[in-house]
């Protein structure tokens, strides 16, 4: 229970930073969106290897929103960058995922084989299978949910000035 506590208090706490990075109340709000998605990598994580859901499971959980947050922030600074040097609007959201996938991928590759190596500890085992479950599927799901969800929440913005708010 207060592990959940810790979970919520940690996303108020990413939304007010996110929202002092970019002056939105909106952006914030896609980037923390795949966050929720990671419970389709976590849950049947744990079923496949016959593990039980404990507080470092969890711990795994509030770890994974900060990977999620920092890969969905790299794509929404560089569509922030492609736009500002002139990049049409749905021409810089494609680049920012093609140009971004790679450092995205490798990175969420690098922290699940870390993970492969706390999966053998009795008391890490939930911690290593949020962590290699989770990215594995939320690292796709943030290469496709954000460019989508930004290009829907900001194509009308971009259609009539150069900014999103």
């Amino acid at each position: 229970r207060d592990m959940g506590a810790a979970y919520g208090v940690g996303l108020i706490l990413i939304y007010l930073l996110v929202v002092a990075q970019f002056g939105s109340y909106l952006t914030p709000l896609i980037i923390m969106a795949p966050i929720p998605l990671t419970i389709i990598g976590v849950m049947p994580g744990h079923a496949l290897l016959g593990a039980q859901y404990t507080a470092t499971s969890m711990i795994g959980m509030i770890a994974l929103a900060g990977i999620i947050v920092r890969n969905s922030i790299l794509l929404v600074d560089f569509i922030h960058l492609q736009v500002a040097d002139g990049v049409p609007f749905r021409q810089a959201i494609v680049q920012s995922a093609i140009t971004r996938a790679q450092p995205i991928l490798l990175t969420g590759l690098a922290a699940m084989l870390g993970a492969f190596f706390i999966l053998d500890d009795p008391i890490f085992n939930g911690l290593a299978i949020s962590l290699i479950f989770g990215i594995g599927v939320s690292t796709v799901l943030t290469l496709v949910l954000i460019p989508t969800l930004y290009y829907a929440a900001y194509q009308r913005g971009f259609e009539s000035s150069s900014s999103p708010t």
